[in-house]
């Protein structure tokens, strides 16, 4: 039997990691490349001359004198951690299938777990920014589309829709017309009313795009985006899975719960999308899982860094 060739792609290997990003010099060399591809450019006056002071690790503009670090204004602005900690953060997060706790990640970077789980956060709100910037779909394109729950089961409590203690989330998995995944997007709404199937579709839709989903009255709301809506009365128990026209996003909420559950065990509703975003991103990028690195760190190095109020308060994971 053939092996699904994206299932059993090689990615980067631990050794070829650190070949490449090995020491603490070629992680600087490395950012410093991402941040000036064409040689230094002093941020006040757009200088190209500089020096380095390598005792503060800084570069000093040779026209105005101004100093500037690499890590300025960045997602790793201030950090006391050294740059190989982040990048072998980074690794992990991006090489590994269903994601990384942050009592793992500790335990491979050599931090506390709080500085772990911020780390983590931080690297997912720079995956959660970018895919905010692509939408799915498109003219003569198909999307699936359904709504999905997380959260275990509560006693004694309301179940389905609605029940305590879970987030609702929407996942959106754009196919060629042969029924193959190309892209995929998750976003956490208050509840499914069409009033969020609105704006989550002007945000995350392009106009045109045929949505196929089941017949939930709020998806008729995609319309309002300039979307082409195909309801399909799917039913309930577990033949509603299995309808081929939603084998996809079925898939997908399916391997992120799964994933979830067995890496997080629990997650606060606050911090859902970017948990979710950390699927999505990876979810993009597997057939090209060798580069996710560079493009990280790249998109990383233009994302300001996150508010103190967003990592004020840790959630432990197991």
């Amino acid at each position: 039997m053939a092996r699904n060739k994206i299932q059993f792609q090689k990615g980067l290997s631990e050794r070829q990691f650190r070949a490449s990003y090995g020491t603490e010099e070629q992680c600087r060399a490395a950012l410093a490349a991402w941040r000036w591809p064409q040689g230094f450019v002093c941020p006040r006056c757009g200088g190209r001359r500089c020096c380095e002071i390598k005792e503060r690790k800084l570069y000093q503009c040779g026209s105005c004198r101004h100093q500037v670090s690499l890590t300025a204004g960045t997602i790793f602005h201030s950090t006391k951690l050294e740059l190989i900690v982040w990048f072998q953060a980074i690794y992990l997060v991006t090489q590994t299938k269903k994601g990384i706790s942050s009592l793992e990640l500790c335990r491979r970077l050599g931090v506390t777990q709080t500085t772990a789980w911020k780390v983590q956060q931080k690297l997912a709100q720079v995956m959660l920014d970018r895919e905010a910037e692509k939408p799915v779909g498109g003219p003569d394109k198909r999307v699936e589309m359904d709504d999905a729950y997380l959260g275990g089961a509560r006693r004694g409590g309301k179940r389905g829709r609605g029940a305590a203690g879970k987030t609702p989330f929407v996942a959106a998995v754009e196919t060629t017309i042969e029924g193959h995944p190309l892209r995929l997007k998750l976003n956490a709404v208050k509840g499914f009313r069409k009033a969020e199937i609105k704006k989550l579709s002007r945000r995350t839709l392009v106009p045109g795009t045929t949505v196929i989903s089941d017949a939930l009255s709020c998806f008729g709301a995609v319309t309002q985006g300039g979307c082409r809506h195909q309801p399909i009365v799917t039913g309930s128990g577990a033949g509603a899975v299995q309808i081929p026209a939603f084998k996809w996003v079925n898939t997908t909420i399916g391997n992120i719960k799964n994933a979830i559950r067995g890496t997080y065990h629990a997650v606060r509703p606050k911090h859902v999308p970017r948990y979710l975003a950390q699927y999505e991103y990876r979810f993009n990028r597997r057939y090209r899982l060798e580069d996710m690195i560079p493009r990280l760190a790249w998109v990383a190095l233009r994302t300001p860094p996150m508010p103190y109020r967003m990592l004020k308060s840790a959630e432990f994971s197991a």
